[in-house]
């Protein structure tokens, strides 16, 4: 497991977000001030100083429910507003998109090229407002001095750390498969064709060496796919082609997105035990949520006029049917901590404590763990 993880994830998951988010901004004729508004606002949220910091640090990559409360309050730092079937559909299209590009990858690092796509496609949504640039612009030289130096072996622990969060998610969506890269039951499809990864060649020959090192024969054998050679290579600074299309927009051909939860998802038993089961990260989880939430604020509407609702779905009746069928299981029931100093706060963190450690025991240590979690959450 990869300590590096969380910022890739976070940026990557972001980028589709508000890649998904422009699609239905624009489809259901939303005032081009207000779409930019909304962008804006969450990219702002999003590349928070204070945040980010958090976020950066070395750490464990955390549960589903934490970084979905994350992105359900990162979605509402504006005057744009979903209801738990839309945001749920939101966060489905953003986690199996992901999951898509990951296994994609030619060669584990290249999910930093992914990374940046996305980065690329942020810094294009606010190029005119050059405040928030400057900080997406920050974000962008700290990924580069990080990530870059990397080795090979630890963009693979970050991949396989990514393919571990993803393992159970098998939510159907329209356009992969309409593509034919999902197949019925929820899990991609793995081409084998096309080119092959940078620094190595085309599968299909077998070189025999002496001792000394010569050559003495060639087999050749049927690699069972259509390869072809490897691509440049994509660029790892700032300013440069990334040759892969992984991580760029797929939304930007208009067509309709529907997500459909697969046979497997709603009668696995594990996948309900892995969603319910006591997590031994419960304590630092909520920590790591009292910092990040710190950074996050979540704009009211003024008046009637200036909040408006994105709908996810075709029909405010799709969506209503769609909040009815989704398995408990999958629907994380999201509480959006707000750092306020009232006694709604702490009832609902409360609550949220009960739900990560409900089968426990719970020793002195962690109890006061839960009461200076609280008392931090007062102090912000």
């Amino acid at each position: 497991m990869s300590s590096r993880t969380l910022p890739l994830l976070f940026i990557n998951l972001g980028g589709e977000m508000l890649y998904i988010l422009d699609q239905r901004l624009r489809a259901q004729n939303i005032p081009a001030d207000k779409a930019k508004k909304v962008m804006n606002d969450i990219i702002t949220t999003m590349f928070n100083k204070k945040f980010l910091e958090e976020l950066f640090k070395p750490q464990e990559l955390y549960s589903k429910k934490a970084l979905r409360t994350v992105f359900d309050r990162l979605a509402h730092a504006s005057i744009m507003r979903l209801n738990q079937a839309s945001m749920d559909k939101l966060y489905d299209l953003m986690t199996m998109a992901f999951k898509y590009q990951v296994l994609l990858c030619p060669r584990p690092k290249d999910i930093l090229l992914v990374s940046f796509n996305h980065m690329d496609a942020i810094k294009d949504f606010v190029k005119d407002t050059p405040s928030i640039l400057s900080q997406v612009d920050e974000t962008y030289q700290q990924l580069v001095e990080m990530y870059t130096p990397l080795p090979s072996g630890e963009f693979q622990l970050i991949r396989q750390t990514l393919l571990i969060f993803f393992q159970d998610m098998h939510i159907r969506v329209s356009i992969f498969l309409k593509d034919k890269v999902q197949s019925s039951n929820g899990r991609f499809v793995l081409p084998t064709c096309g080119p092959v990864p940078h620094g190595t060649q085309v599968p299909g020959l077998i070189r025999i060496f002496s001792c000394n090192g010569e050559e003495l024969t060639r087999l050749q054998f049927n690699n069972g796919g259509n390869y072809t050679a490897a691509l440049r290579e994509g660029s790892f600074e700032i300013f440069g082609d990334r040759v892969t299309k992984l991580g760029t927009n797929m939304y930007s051909v208009s067509r309709p997105v529907e997500t459909h939860m697969s046979g497997t998802s709603k009668n696995s038993t594990q996948h309900t035990k892995v969603n319910t089961a006591p997590n031994p990260l419960a304590k630092e989880e909520l920590n790591l949520l009292a910092r990040l939430m710190g950074g996050l604020e979540v704009q009211k509407p003024g008046n009637a006029d200036s909040g408006f609702r994105v709908n996810l779905f075709a029909t405010d009746e799709e969506e209503e049917e769609a909040l009815i069928s989704r398995p408990d299981e999958l629907s994380y029931g999201v509480i959006n901590i707000q750092a306020t100093k009232d006694q709604q706060t702490n009832a609902e963190l409360a609550k949220i404590m009960g739900e990560f450690s409900e089968s426990g025991d719970q020793s002195p240590s962690a109890s006061s763990k839960g009461d200076d979690l609280l008392a931090m959450m007062d102090g912000l």
